[in-house]
């Protein structure tokens, strides 16, 4: 008898194999399983969220091969050679002028999880000839503390002292991180002690708080302000710790002042930020003003500090002590 013939898709597929293959027989309808609902929404993962430490390690190793890029083998005393194909210098001259493994450096590139030490971060500024903006970002992109920084405190130009005597009666200085008074207009000169007299190595609102006798009598509520100061300062030094400025101005005030060791030992912290202020000046009289900041640079640089009337009798005292001094200068 004849054999039926097959049609269909297993047919097919069995005239299709080589000879010797076995083919599955069809699966029934009834016994296909259906695919649950939403499965690519099951089976899709999220994507792991890009840390902000692996930005600045992308951000790192992207701003290093651009600075090793641009330098030319004759800026750093090498010798070029006939079949140089890369722009500037090459990983491994880079790793021989910082001293540092080719691999080392070459792992920096791909930004890979390794740590960087200041030092390393030094040598790396040094042999891409960094200028200074340049090396403050490398050390901000490697979340480390610059050894050796330069000075966080802007030229004083003319237009800044044109600013600062524009403000007057209002009592305004300029004034670095660390505290130090870079520039002041004459109101100021006499709101808090006779300022003109103090050494300008000594004009520093830290040493004048704790060593000063006629700016602690001139300020109400000393013991507070100070504290308050301390922890100024030390939120600040946070970022300056290997700065020898800094630990000299530290172990300076630790010397001069009991006071100042004990409220040091507290390890209090407080950001920076305007603050009402009452004066008792000796020519004038009690002054209740308002501290403003506005900053000159990035916020842990220099800024503009002024000391803002908050009453019309403070306002007019303000005026009779800026005529004072005027009056002394002629």
């Amino acid at each position: 008898m004849a054999t039926a013939a097959r049609t269909g898709p297993a047919a097919t597929a069995a005239s299709a194999a080589p000879e010797g293959t076995q083919v599955p027989e069809t699966t029934e309808a009834s016994e296909v399983t259906e695919a649950p609902e939403n499965t690519e929404a099951s089976e899709l993962t999220e994507a792991p969220e890009v840390t902000a430490t692996e930005i600045r390690r992308h951000e790192l190793a992207d701003f290093l091969r651009s600075r090793r890029e641009r330098i030319t083998p004759e800026q750093v005393g090498l010798v070029r050679g006939r079949r140089r194909r890369t722009p500037g210098l090459r990983r491994e001259e880079v790793a021989q002028l910082s001293a540092v493994g080719v691999t080392w450096y070459t792992w920096l590139e791909q930004a890979r999880d390794i740590q960087v030490s200041p030092q390393v971060l030094d040598a790396l500024a040094r042999a891409l000839l960094l200028d200074r903006s340049e090396r403050s970002h490398l050390f901000s992109l490697a979340g480390a503390i610059d050894p050796a920084p330069g000075t966080d405190c802007p030229s004083i130009t003319p237009a800044l002292r044109a600013l600062l005597r524009q403000l007057e009666p209002i009592p305004a200085c300029v004034q670095n991180s660390r505290y130090d008074v870079l520039a002041h207009n004459r109101t100021y000169g006499r709101l808090l002690c006779e300022l003109d007299a103090v050494a300008p190595e000594d004009r520093n609102i830290m040493l004048l708080a704790y060593t000063n006798e006629q700016w602690r009598s001139t300020v109400m509520d000393i013991e507070e302000v100070t504290r308050f100061l301390t922890a100024k300062f030390r939120a600040a030094m946070a970022e300056h710790l290997a700065e020898p400025s800094w630990k000299a101005l530290l172990k300076r005030l630790e010397t001069a002042s009991p006071e100042f060791r004990q409220t040091w030992a507290r390890h209090e912290v407080v950001s920076s930020g305007g603050r009402s202020k009452i004066f008792r000046n000796a020519h004038v009289g009690l002054l209740r003003v308002e501290t403003s900041d506005l900053w000159l640079g990035p916020s842990a640089g220099p800024r503009l500090v002024t000391y803002v009337p908050r009453d019309e009798e403070t306002r007019e005292r303000l005026q009779r002590l800026q005529a004072l001094v005027l009056a002394d200068e002629d």
